[in-house]
């Protein structure tokens, strides 16, 4: 047996391993909701009140706060149970992987992902009419963008995920609309600082779902779904992460220096911060660059997870610098 058979074999037996029955309630809708990708949709939340307090002199409002972070949290669940349902039931998702995948063990079904999905959906909704009623019509406009983005990534004719603009949603809607949103439901208003200061964050959300599409490059093409990472290929593909993992560090470094030549807002030099998450990100830069020669196999598998941990590790740091920004000196 040469080592890309037994590599091979190895993934099926981790398959086995994972693909456990009757998990119980508890340990069946954790794994449907995909819990390493909510630090996707929930740090934006997180850091866009942040910045209200820090830079926008808001006083936090925290039911606000919660309406918007657990509202973020709904709509990211129900998205992912969608995408799954729809997934399987096209046929593009055979294949259990480590930190996901509900549908395809054949612990929940495709109807049932879709009623779940369809409950949270509504009650994401009263989260959002409530911070309507608190906030205003601004928050509205920004809350039904962010229903129609997650609705459309899976669903409809040209759904998102499988017309390579999946990359995009993300971008926009857990990234973005998320930290603008956390900032509207503080201050009112809208503004473009928490668009542009969110954008580091958001290219690490890009990069968990990329980490996922690039592993799944195989069965995407094979079904005919046009994702970017199958679009790229493989080698692109890892190039491609290395931008998403890499140039979020490149964009601070250029907005402190921007904003210090008089060119929008100044990020404050605490944001020097985020660095320390640099060392993660290039573990994870040599683990996908591993992807073919690491004996286990999970570790490429589970990549769009450990990406999320990444994310997670940056959005903390960022919120850090702003609250040392805010320190009197």
């Amino acid at each position: 047996m040469n080592d890309t058979d037994t590599r091979q074999t190895n993934t099926m037996e981790t398959n086995h391993t994972f693909d456990q029955q009757n998990p119980g309630f508890l340990r069946l809708w954790w794994i449907a909701a995909r819990p390493y990708s909510l630090t996707a949709s929930t740090m934006p939340v997180i850091f866009g009140t942040a910045m209200a307090a820090t830079m926008g002199g808001a006083e936090i409002h925290w039911l606000r706060f919660a309406a918007a972070f657990f509202g973020m949290v709904l709509l990211h669940v129900g998205a992912n149970l969608v995408n799954d349902g729809v997934d399987f039931k096209r046929g593009f998702d055979r294949r259990v992987n480590p930190v996901s995948g509900a549908v395809v063990r054949g612990w929940i079904t495709p109807k049932q992902a879709f009623a779940a999905a369809g409950m949270l959906f509504a009650l994401g909704t009263v989260l959002l009419a409530v911070l309507v009623v608190a906030v205003g019509i601004p928050i509205l406009w920004l809350g039904l963008a962010g229903i129609a983005i997650g609705l459309l990534y899976s669903v409809g004719p040209f759904a998102l995920k499988y017309h390579a603009v999946g990359d995009l949603a993300v971008f926009l809607d857990f990234g973005i609309l998320g930290a603008l949103g956390a900032w509207t439901a503080q201050t009112g208003s809208l503004s473009w600082l928490p668009v542009v200061w969110a954008v580091p964050m958001s290219l690490l959300v890009i990069a968990i779902l990329h980490a996922n599409n690039w592993r799944d490059i195989g069965p995407d093409t094979a079904g005919g779904a046009r994702t970017v990472a199958s679009l790229l290929g493989d080698r692109r593909s890892a190039a491609y992460y290395g931008f998403l993992v890499f140039s979020p560090f490149a964009v601070v470094l250029a907005l402190m220096a921007l904003g210090r030549l008089g060119i929008g807002p100044r990020m404050p030099l605490t944001f020097f911060i985020t660095f320390l998450a640099l060392p993660l990100a290039v573990r994870l830069m040599r683990r996908g660059l591993a992807r073919k020669t690491n004996p286990d196999p999970t570790l490429f598998l589970s990549l769009d997870g450990a990406t999320g941990q990444l994310n997670l590790v940056f959005g903390l740091l960022s919120t850090v610098a702003l609250a040392l920004a805010a320190i009197p000196c």
